[in-house]
């Protein structure tokens, strides 16, 4: 299902654009620059990722021990840019407060891309010893700044020219994004691992993936500089400078929201965890358990991701019509029960029910990562909301995502087994689940009218309800 297809059955919300009107019509390029930029952005996240489990625990940390000592190191630089996410969602988030959604996401773009460019060009170990991990890590560190940055501008650009009544189905489609870019870093990575012999992939085919992203990114920035801010932004920004009194960005929001951070770190919790240990521990499992083929194993991710793309935007519109916790304590309650049945069906080695297990999984997690736009931007008032929503969720990032291919490595090494990466889960999902609880149903809300409560509580004489 394309954007324009979807377009045309939009409900009109207050002050938002209508189906088929000209208004939706710029909607629909709003959604195509934010999803074009996150695409790179995330192919070259999640590129280091896929790298990490096939190649760079070998060619990085070639003298770490066993097979699962060398992809824990690995996987421990990768941790380094969830690390940076934060401070890049500090930093960007201030920008974005002040001077816009749009030209965060240009600067972001291009670091992130040159980032992963020079990764492509790094010596290994044998060639520069210490220094290759070293360097490794500061790109690694640089990358993840600007990914850090990148989610709170994408996602709120989209979000703040939706229509109340369908923004979850709108803003749920940069987080399609998320799939599409790694789907593209997988068909990468397949395509060099079919075409070349072993050691010709580990020892250079893996570069082109990185060095291919300088085409994308070009291409990105150059579709994001074709893109206007939201007029509900453009409205808080001039009541920011009319109003010396009136304060925004990071500072802000954590005096005036700090349950809403902690709500969207809960919220972020356990899908952030049940994701990576889809896309990324499966693969370490598959490949140190039971020596999987590399290629069979790219190819189930592939059609993995195509699906999770589909089914994003379709979970989205559902969070317009049920509400936001219910469709968001589904995910979690599913997300608890993957690991129970998804580890005995790789077991069995069987290509298709491998395939089946990986994309079951990422269809729960959709249920949980489809609505975060919506219900994380309904949380904050525009003066603050890209400070709130990067905390929320990049911080999380550090304890989640970062850590979850870790921790579960680790428990396999330890315990020689998957059950304890499924409790693991459990408890994951059990905090979200009661986060999911904690939270007012928001489906529908006007931004404007979220704005007009901060202004009424914090005696702001400028606010507007919207009508």
């Amino acid at each position: 299902m394309s954007v324009s297809s979807s377009a045309e059955t939009v409900e009109t919300g207050r002050g938002g654009p209508r189906g088929g009107s000209a208004e939706t019509s710029g909607l629909k390029k709003i959604v195509a620059a934010s999803m074009a930029g996150t695409v790179v952005e995330w192919y070259e996240f999640f590129l280091y990722a896929t790298a990490a489990s096939l190649v760079f625990g070998t060619f990085f940390f070639p003298n770490a021990g066993t097979q699962l000592d060398g992809i824990i190191a690995a996987f421990l630089t990768y941790a380094v840019g969830f690390i940076a996410r934060p401070i890049g969602g500090i930093v960007f988030g201030q920008i974005g407060d002040r001077l816009g959604r749009k030209h965060t996401l240009q600067v972001t773009i291009i670091l992130v891309g040159v980032a992963t460019f020079l990764m492509g060009c790094l010596p290994g170990y044998n060639t520069i010893g210490y220094w290759a991990p070293a360097l490794l890590v500061a790109l690694r560190f640089i990358q993840g700044f600007a990914v850090g940055g990148e989610w709170g501008g994408a996602v709120l650009l989209v979000a703040e020219h939706s229509p109340d009544k369908s923004r979850g189905f709108w803003s749920s489609w940069p987080q399609a994004a998320v799939p599409v870019g790694n789907l593209l870093a997988t068909l990468v990575l397949l395509t060099m691992s079919w075409i070349l012999p072993s050691d010709q992939f580990l020892g250079w085919g893996w570069r082109v993936a990185f060095w291919l992203s300088a085409i994308i990114v070009l291409i990105g920035y150059y579709i994001r500089t074709h893109v206007s801010e939201a007029p509900i932004f453009l409205e808080a920004r001039a009541q920011v400078e009319a109003e010396k009194a009136i304060s925004y960005g990071v500072g802000e929001v954590i005096r005036k929201y700090p349950k809403g951070i902690l709500q969207a770190m809960g919220l972020r919790f356990a899908e952030n965890i049940l994701y990576y240990i889809i896309v990324s521990f499966s693969i370490v499992y598959l490949v140190t358990v039971h020596q999987y083929n590399t290629s069979q194993l790219l190819l189930a991710l592939l059609i993995a991701h195509a699906v999770h793309f589909l089914v994003i935007p379709q979970v989205g519109r559902l969070s317009d019509r049920i509400g936001r916790k219910p469709v968001y304590l589904i995910g979690a309650v599913l997300g608890a029960t993957w690991a129970f049945f998804a580890f005995p069906m790789f077991d069995t080695l069987n290509p298709v029910v491998i395939v089946l297990a990986i994309t079951i999984g990422l269809c729960f997690h959709a249920f949980m990562y489809a609505g975060q736009p919506a219900i994380m931007s309904e949380m904050f008032p525009t003066r603050m909301r890209y400070s709130g929503v990067s905390l929320g969720y990049q911080v999380t990032s550090i304890l989640a995502g970062s850590l979850a291919p870790i921790i579960a490595t680790a428990l396999l090494q330890q315990y020689k087994s998957w059950v304890p990466v499924a409790i693991y889960i459990v408890i994951a999902c059990a905090i979200t689940a009661f986060t999911v609880i904690t939270l007012r149903e928001t489906r529908g809300a006007s931004l404007r009218d979220v704005d007009f409560a901060d202004a009424k509580k914090h005696g702001l004489a400028t606010a507007h309800r919207s009508v």
